[in-house]
């Protein structure tokens, strides 16, 4: 450190003296111009008292450094004494992050005296040497020492900080500095906060899922029996954890219970859905829930709203599951079952007209499916075409890449069989032709993200999404009409349905009828996947309207190149932990590699002891997995951990910026995950 200097105000002061010198010789002039021995006895005079000012200065000068060091020093110590017994724990580390000194309360709860210089993270971990010494010290951190939490404040000082504008003494500067430590005891606040957290309440949603059917599937007398089942085993789950619950109508119930509970729901996986199909009572089928439960939000009201979201994202996947929303995040529980067929058609007859309705208000329709675009999702486009048609309206289907797959369907359409020309347009001439008045028909797709042209979706107020895929968190907001069903096989048996009730004997073309059922074909591969009574309606509806089932195979046929890549994926098929086949199909030269690749899946559940198969596909920079399976494993949930979805024996997930070996390990550890949580039982 630099020789103590004497600066300010102080210094100033005394140099004072000797600065009144100067007065006195131009005082001294004046005497000489007057009178010359008065002037040069003057002089003496002045000399004088020059010399015994600058005595006294450079005496004064030592003892006034001496008794300003000594009040100094007896001032830090009386600071020094008050830090010391400061009721806040307080410390001082060096530039290292070793303890310099520390006061009484630190050392009362981290059992470390003032002679204690070693690191700090060997008392408290957090405070590492690259956290104090980051270019911007964090404000503060929190951090856990003897089962207490405290709050560290930190402040670094600066040597240099010491010499400010003005002060009495300077210091030598250094770069480097100390840093002050604050300890914070906020046990008692984080207990409250905690416990404040754990009294909110959570709003639930508790709906039977097929109360109809299974009232009908048993006799009268018992009908009462099953309901008081039900309601008992309801009222016990959520009593149990001090909720309340209260039917609102005969399939529905509202619940409320504390927040401190739903981590108890988390780990109890809502045991509920698999406790209320045990109830028998001459039932021919089980009873399912749906439960939507809403929390994270500051206000009851909103807590509220959270829970029929959920509802309604829980029927919307099928039932059979409960879906928990904290803020923006949502969780799935259940959802393991197949999903409960209807056989009323009383939902798609009412679609039906509802879709009338918003087609005769509107001149314009502009259709498109998912990208890539497969066979589902071009004969869904063909029936709403279809629908426009008999009510007079121009319709036009989006579809940017017409690949093989499509091809032959599309050849069928063309201006030589009497179809418009822009029939089929892409993402740039919809885009210009889409107002605000224009109806954009969604088809076999619900996330805006994954349809062919996302754009359109903001380019116009009246959107309709007709799709069989489970709905995820992420949905197409502001629909006029939702008709989202995941227990139909696909989007063209909802089409055929709606067809039916569109309008008095509507009339399809054969090759209409054609790729309609094509459709339906593909997406059970050939009636082996998802097919339900209503199925075989819808297929018998398009055989009255003339679709030929040679037709239709013929134009489904695959080329060589698609044929040798599938059997090249089944060939180099890897069985996973004895019953996962997991394989990769070629891209090379193959217009649909991920049709391809679905057919590949397919076709490996049909070997014995493989419970799923999953396909790997690059394409256009995306990894694409196709994942299937025939009852006993849920291939949606996998999906969805990759952030994909689907249904529960035929699932998808497209993954970016990745190659084939990291996708293949992904889902590796997806299975091992799920099998560890007990989620693949």
């Amino acid at each position: 450190m630099k020789r103590v200097k004497i600066r300010g105000k102080l210094g100033a002061y005394l140099y004072l003296p000797l600065l009144f010198t100067i007065l006195l010789v131009l005082y001294n002039v004046y005497v000489y111009a007057k009178n010359v021995s008065m002037g040069v006895g003057f002089s003496l005079i002045v000399v004088l008292y020059f010399l015994l000012m600058l005595f006294f200065y450079r005496y004064s000068r030592s003892i006034v450094t001496k008794e300003m060091v000594n009040f100094a020093t007896q001032y830090a110590t009386v600071q020094k004494e008050l830090l010391n017994e400061f009721e806040i724990p307080y410390a001082l580390l060096d530039y290292d992050g070793r303890f310099l000194w520390v006061n009484q309360k630190f050392t009362e709860i981290s059992g470390k005296d003032k002679g204690y210089h070693k690191s700090a993270t060997t008392v408290l971990p957090a405070l590492t040497k690259q956290l104090l010494q980051r270019s911007e010290l964090a404000a503060s951190i929190q951090v856990a020492l003897n089962d207490r939490d405290y709050r560290i404040c930190m402040k670094r000082i600066y040597f240099q900080t010491l010499a400010k504008e003005g002060a009495a003494v300077s210091m030598e500067q250094s770069e480097e500095y100390m840093t002050a430590l604050y300890l914070f005891d906020e046990t008692e606040l984080n207990l409250y906060m905690k416990e404040n957290n754990e009294q909110r309440l959570v709003a639930g949603l508790v709906y039977i899922d097929n109360y109809e059917e299974v009232l009908d599937s048993i006799e009268d007398v018992k009908r009462s029996l099953l309901v008081a089942l039900v309601d008992k085993k309801v009222n016990k789950y959520f009593t149990e954890i001090d909720g309340l619950v209260r039917k609102i109508e005969n399939d529905k119930y509202f619940v409320v219970f504390k927040n401190k509970y739903l981590s108890q729901l988390h780990q109890d996986r809502f045991s509920i859905l698999e406790d209320v199909k045990t109830i028998k009572v001459g039932n021919g089928s089980i009873v399912t829930l749906s439960i939507g439960i809403g929390v994270g939000s500051g206000t009851y009201i909103q807590n509220y709203e959270y829970a029929r979201t959920s509802i309604d994202l829980a029927l919307g996947r099928g039932g059979d599951q409960a879906v928990v929303r904290e803020g923006e995040d949502i969780t799935y529980y259940g959802g393991k079952t197949m999903q409960v067929e209807r056989n009323t058609r009383v939902k798609a007859r009412v679609k039906a007209h509802a879709l009338r309705e918003i087609i005769m208000s509107r001149e314009h329709v502009v259709i498109m499916g998912h990208s890539l675009s497969d066979v589902d999702a071009l004969g869904a486009g063909i029936g709403v075409y279809c629908a426009a048609r008999a009510l007079g309206k121009k319709a036009q289907i989006v579809i940017n890449e017409v690949t093989s797959s499509l091809r032959p369907v599309i050849k069928s359409f063309s201006p030589e069989n009497g179809y418009p020309a822009d029939l089929f347009i892409k993402n740039e001439e919809a885009l210009m032709i889409t107002n605000k008045d224009t109806l954009v028909m969604v088809v076999d797709v619900n996330r805006p993200s994954y349809t062919e042209c996302p754009e359109l979706l903001q380019r116009s107020d009246t959107i309709c999404v007709f799709d069989h895929h489970r709905q995820s968190s992420e949905v197409i907001e502001n629909t006029v009409l939702s008709y989202v069903e995941p227990y139909a096989s696909s989007a063209c048996e909802m089409i055929a349905e709606v067809l039916q009730y569109f309008a008095e004997h509507i009339k399809l073309e054969p090759a209409e009828a054609d790729s309609i059922y094509a459709g339906i074909l593909i997406d059970t591969n050939n009636f082996m996947t998802k097919t339900g009574v209503r199925t075989f309606e819808a297929a018998a509806f398009l055989r009255r309207a003339g679709a030929e089932v040679t037709r239709v195979r013929k134009m489904l046929r695959n080329d060589m190149a698609d044929y040798k890549a599938r059997a090249e994926a089944v060939r180099h098929a890897e069985v996973y932990k004895g019953c996962y086949a997991i394989s990769v199909c070629p891209a090379d030269n193959i217009e649909s590699p991920t049709i391809v690749g679905a057919q590949a899946a397919d076709e490996l559940l049909d070997i014995i002891g493989i419970k799923a198969s999953f396909v790997l596909t690059e394409h256009a920079g995306k990894i694409y997995i196709s994942a299937r399976s025939i009852d006993e494993i849920n291939v949606q949930l996998i999906m969805e951990r990759l952030g994909g979805g689907g249904h529960l024996n035929v699932a998808g997930a497209q993954l970016k910026d990745c190659s084939i070996l990291q996708a293949k390990h992904m889902v590796e550890h997806v299975l091992d995950a799920m099998e560890q949580e007990g989620e693949l039982d």
